[in-house]
Protein backbone atom coordinates (compact mmCIF):
# COMPACT_ATOMS: atom_id res chain seq x y z
CA UNK A 1 0.00 0.00 0.00
CA UNK A 2 1.32 3.58 -1.09
CA UNK A 3 -0.24 7.00 -0.24
CA UNK A 4 1.37 9.51 -1.46
CA UNK A 5 0.60 13.32 -1.13
CA UNK A 6 1.23 16.46 -3.08
CA UNK A 7 0.52 20.19 -3.56
CA UNK A 8 2.22 20.77 -0.36
CA UNK A 9 4.79 24.54 -0.36
CA UNK A 10 4.93 28.35 0.42
CA UNK A 11 2.00 30.43 0.35
CA UNK A 12 1.40 33.82 1.86
CA UNK A 13 -1.49 34.36 4.64
CA UNK A 14 -4.84 34.26 3.17
CA UNK A 15 -3.67 32.00 0.47
CA UNK A 16 -4.77 29.01 -0.89
CA UNK A 17 -3.58 24.80 -1.60
CA UNK A 18 -4.72 22.47 -2.99
CA UNK A 19 -3.13 18.56 -1.61
CA UNK A 20 -3.84 15.49 -3.17
CA UNK A 21 -3.15 11.90 -1.55
CA UNK A 22 -2.95 9.54 -3.85
CA UNK A 23 -3.65 5.64 -3.11
CA UNK A 24 -2.42 2.95 -4.63
CA UNK A 25 -2.22 -1.06 -3.47
CA UNK A 26 -5.55 -1.34 -1.69
CA UNK A 27 -9.65 -0.81 -2.49
CA UNK A 28 -9.71 2.93 -1.93
CA UNK A 29 -13.10 2.70 -1.95
CA UNK A 30 -13.34 0.88 1.19
CA UNK A 31 -11.19 2.60 3.33
CA UNK A 32 -12.37 5.99 5.14
CA UNK A 33 -9.24 8.77 4.11
CA UNK A 34 -8.17 11.20 6.43
CA UNK A 35 -5.98 14.21 6.72
CA UNK A 36 -3.59 15.01 9.37
CA UNK A 37 -0.78 17.08 10.54
CA UNK A 38 2.60 18.09 12.66
CA UNK A 39 4.04 20.76 13.47
CA UNK A 40 7.24 21.49 14.86
CA UNK A 41 7.24 20.56 18.57
CA UNK A 42 3.73 19.71 18.71
CA UNK A 43 1.65 15.77 18.44
CA UNK A 44 0.26 14.90 15.37
CA UNK A 45 -3.42 16.43 15.11
CA UNK A 46 -6.55 15.67 13.21
CA UNK A 47 -7.64 18.27 10.17
CA UNK A 48 -10.19 16.18 8.27
CA UNK A 49 -11.93 12.90 7.27
CA UNK A 50 -14.27 11.56 4.54
CA UNK A 51 -15.90 8.30 4.90
CA UNK A 52 -15.87 4.82 2.80
CA UNK A 53 -19.40 5.57 1.95
CA UNK A 54 -20.79 7.02 -0.90
CA UNK A 55 -22.36 9.18 1.57
CA UNK A 56 -19.22 10.29 2.31
CA UNK A 57 -19.22 11.91 5.71
CA UNK A 58 -16.92 13.96 6.32
CA UNK A 59 -15.78 15.64 9.67
CA UNK A 60 -13.47 18.53 10.12
CA UNK A 61 -10.89 19.90 13.15
CA UNK A 62 -12.51 23.43 14.65
CA UNK A 63 -9.72 24.98 13.77
CA UNK A 64 -10.09 24.48 9.89
CA UNK A 65 -13.99 24.44 10.05
CA UNK A 66 -15.14 26.96 6.88
CA UNK A 67 -11.88 27.33 5.39
CA UNK A 68 -10.56 23.95 4.32
CA UNK A 69 -12.83 20.73 2.21
CA UNK A 70 -12.31 17.74 2.24
CA UNK A 71 -12.91 15.39 -0.86
CA UNK A 72 -12.01 12.00 -3.03
CA UNK A 73 -12.39 11.11 -5.84
CA UNK A 74 -12.99 7.29 -6.01
CA UNK A 75 -12.40 6.70 -9.60
CA UNK A 76 -8.76 8.28 -9.41
CA UNK A 77 -8.18 6.94 -5.98
CA UNK A 78 -7.25 10.36 -4.61
CA UNK A 79 -8.21 12.09 -1.66
CA UNK A 80 -8.45 16.07 -1.82
CA UNK A 81 -7.63 18.59 0.90
CA UNK A 82 -8.80 22.21 -0.82
CA UNK A 83 -7.33 24.99 2.06
CA UNK A 84 -8.42 28.16 1.48
CA UNK A 85 -7.69 31.74 3.73
CA UNK A 86 -4.58 29.80 5.00
CA UNK A 87 -2.69 31.06 8.22
CA UNK A 88 0.28 30.93 10.07
CA UNK A 89 -0.92 28.36 12.51
CA UNK A 90 -1.15 25.95 9.49
CA UNK A 91 1.91 25.96 9.27
CA UNK A 92 2.80 21.60 9.28
CA UNK A 93 3.21 18.80 7.69
CA UNK A 94 0.25 16.96 6.40
CA UNK A 95 -0.32 13.55 6.62
CA UNK A 96 -3.31 11.48 4.85
CA UNK A 97 -4.18 8.14 5.96
CA UNK A 98 -6.42 5.12 4.90
CA UNK A 99 -8.87 4.03 7.77
CA UNK A 100 -10.90 0.45 5.85
CA UNK A 101 -14.63 0.80 6.54
CA UNK A 102 -14.13 3.81 8.80
CA UNK A 103 -16.81 5.90 9.54
CA UNK A 104 -14.63 8.82 9.76
CA UNK A 105 -12.55 9.38 13.07
CA UNK A 106 -9.71 12.23 14.59
CA UNK A 107 -8.59 9.47 16.33
CA UNK A 108 -4.78 8.49 14.20
CA UNK A 109 -4.88 4.96 16.03
CA UNK A 110 -7.43 4.09 13.94
CA UNK A 111 -5.64 4.27 10.88
CA UNK A 112 -3.82 1.37 9.16
CA UNK A 113 -2.33 3.23 7.18
CA UNK A 114 0.15 6.67 6.25
CA UNK A 115 1.58 8.58 3.80
CA UNK A 116 4.73 10.19 4.21
CA UNK A 117 3.75 13.76 4.16
CA UNK A 118 4.24 17.05 2.10
CA UNK A 119 4.95 20.43 3.84
CA UNK A 120 3.06 23.46 4.16
CA UNK A 121 4.39 26.48 5.33
CA UNK A 122 2.24 29.70 5.30
CA UNK A 123 4.19 32.86 6.08
CA UNK A 124 2.69 36.18 7.72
Amino acid sequence: VQLVESGGGLVQAGGSLRLSCAASGLTFSSYAMGWFRQAPGKEREFVAVISWKSSGSIYYADSVKGRFIISRDNAKNTVYLQMDSLKPEDTAVYYCAADLYGSGTRHAGAYSFWGQGTQVTVSS
